[in-house]
């Protein structure tokens, strides 16, 4: 999706999709900060943020084999954070208008981005924790 103007309504790139489709979509365009296709995104930055995510994703199976304190992981989930606010300033600027299960988005400024990252990987990271936790591998 290219966003022209800062005012500008745009919908998704995945349209009108309803029910599975749907669902899918909108996981694959939260979960993967990187830019599809039409939205050429500078390799740098992809390339940087293919290795983080590498990084940030052994850090997180170390965890759950209970070899890594819940102290470092908040520390990788907060690099990744502030990483992902750039990649997404540079592949997906936009967020949702509206409610969340509606199909407006906007060009989102530094603050929207910083955010939206935040809550979303704070809410991802809570379930992480949470279910860590109650396996017993990661004690709080």
């Amino acid at each position: 999706m290219t966003i022209a103007d800062r005012n500008e309504l745009r919908q998704p790139a995945y349209g009108n999709a309803r029910g599975l489709s749907w669902l899918i979509a909108e996981l694959r365009d939260h979960l993967w900060p990187w830019a599809g296709k039409g939205q050429p995104a500078r390799k740098s930055i992809q390339l940087a943020g293919f290795a983080l995510a590498i990084a940030a994703t052994i850090a997180w199976v170390l965890a759950a084999l209970g070899r890594l304190e819940a102290g470092a992981i908040i520390g990788w989930w907060f690099g990744w954070s502030v990483f992902e606010i750039f990649v997404r300033l540079d592949a997906k600027p936009y967020v949702k208008e509206g409610p969340w299960w509606g199909h407006l988005y906007r060009r989102a400024t530094v603050m929207d981005m910083i955010c939206y990252v935040s809550f979303k990987n704070l809410l991802i990271g809570a379930v992480l924790f949470i279910g860590l936790r109650t396996l017993g591998i990661v004690q709080v």
